[in-house]
């Protein structure tokens, strides 16, 4: 018998101000041809007064758990994935927890900036299939608007917020790659590379600071691994990429997401793309693009997904599912 986390559940969260590129023109040196040409990216939300990464971030749960069918008491536990806490502790994870009204279990968050979400769901995977547990609310949520330096234009204009959640169950597979379910990870991490991007201020600082980014630098980097995990997530689940059905990447640059299709050999058609409406919102990327993918009636129960992820760090990773 071999034990799956099989996806029974997603949600996803977008605050009410909606921001499109024209704002940022009279502000900053930039306007709505330069953003869309250099990015992909037409509008991001922005959260508004009295939202947080956690209210965001229940609000998608509440979501997941209603198209499961199932209530916080039948949730084991949260994995938020969050580079933008509430406070500096305790975890936005535990916020979620009460916001829920959720007495068992336990909560905590996961800090891989954009690749957050696979380092979650690998997370999550791990306690389901050790037998820990049996339902986990994987989180991706984030306030980017936070942190951002308004006189940057190349970093300002390409982040928003939002959240997204998937809830896993474990159920029972076969051990093949037409199970249901997380077929296999790879996750990565290189600290030489931090100058890259990254967040000037924190305990040492005594500030909140803004983000910093080699755009150029993380570009090149971006392509070449988010390509290379992806491939050796394939070969662990033992598929091949005329068996994906779709790839849901990190949105951060449209770019980014072609160059990889490309060194995949897949066809954009088969690639969900939502960076256009949402911006970078790093790690409640991918979970929104899978929650906006099946509400679009693109990814269906069955369908075999790659998604994968780079981020500050550098951190990277890639899971292979079959939805």
């Amino acid at each position: 018998m071999t034990i799956r986390s099989v996806v029974i559940g997603s949600g996803h969260y977008l605050p009410k101000r909606i921001v499109e590129n024209a704002e940022f023109e009279g502000k900053i040196d930039t306007d709505d041809e330069w953003i869309r040409s250099r990015s992909g990216i037409e509008r991001r939300h922005f959260v508004s007064e009295g939202e947080t990464t956690s209210t965001m971030a229940t609000a998608a749960a509440r979501i997941a758990l209603e198209e499961a069918g199932k209530t916080p008491a039948d949730v084991d536990a949260i994995i938020l994935a969050t580079s933008t806490a509430d406070l500096t502790f305790p975890s936005a994870a535990t916020m979620v927890q009460a916001q829920l009204g959720m007495e068992n279990g336990f909560a905590f968050d996961v800090q891989a900036v954009c690749a957050g979400f696979i380092f979650a769901l690998s997370n999550a995977n791990a306690l389901i299939v050790s037998g820990q547990a049996k339902r986990v609310l994987v989180i991706g949520s984030e306030t980017f608007s936070k942190i951002m330096d308004w006189t940057d234009r190349s970093t300002s204009v390409l982040f928003g917020d939002g959240a997204g959640a998937l809830l896993l169950e474990a159920q029972e597979g076969t051990g093949t790659p037409a199970d249901r379910g997380i077929l296999s990870t790879d996750l990565n991490s290189d600290g030489r590379y931090r100058d890259l991007l990254y967040v000037d201020g924190g305990i040492s600082t005594g500030t909140t600071g803004y983000l910093r980014m080699q755009g150029n630098q993380v570009f090149r980097h971006a392509v070449e691994k988010l390509a290379a995990t992806a491939t050796t997530a394939m070969e662990r689940a033992g598929v091949t990429a005329e068996d994906v059905d779709w790839i849901v990447p990190h949105q951060a640059n449209i770019r980014i997401i072609q160059g990889t299709a490309k060194k995949l050999n897949l066809p954009m058609e088969q690639v969900v793309v939502t960076v256009q409406d949402h911006g970078n919102t790093s790690a409640a990327s991918i979970p929104l693009a899978l929650s906006v993918g099946k509400q679009r009636g693109q990814i269906k129960q069955g369908d075999l997904v790659v998604t994968e992820a780079i981020g500050g760090g550098l951190a990277w990773g890639a899971v292979v599912l079959r939805w």
